[in-house]
């Protein structure tokens, strides 16, 4: 009985390593399909906060551009109201207000 038993644990201690090596082997998978996926994933959120950003910036441009085309057109009718300002003569006034007048008399409602 005793031998038995003895032969048991001996049988036991030889299986131990091939088990020991198998839950490393396991581990060493599992790791390297959890490290495959994490970087699968980083990529993934890497790839789509660039895709944001791209978008931000381009629609930062277009609202600058925007911007930048309003800011134009009134700059350029301020600029046009101070010249005729200081380049339309009274007399100048009188005649085209007579000219607008004439032209609003021919059309008919």
């Amino acid at each position: 009985m005793a031998f038995a038993k003895l032969a048991e644990v001996e049988e036991r201690f030889k299986n131990l390593d091939a088990e020991v090596a198998a839950v490393k082997e396991k581990a060493r998978a599992e790791a390297d399909a959890e490290k495959t996926r994490l970087k699968a994933a980083t990529e993934s959120e890497i790839a789509k906060m660039r895709e944001l950003a791209s978008r931000e910036i381009e629609s930062a441009g277009k609202a600058a551009r925007h911007q930048l085309r309003r800011f134009a057109a009134e700059e350029s009718v301020r600029l046009a109201e101070q010249i005729l300002e200081k380049e339309i003569r009274p007399e100048d006034d009188a005649r085209l207000t007579s000219v607008t007048v004439n032209e609003l008399g021919r059309v008919q409602p």
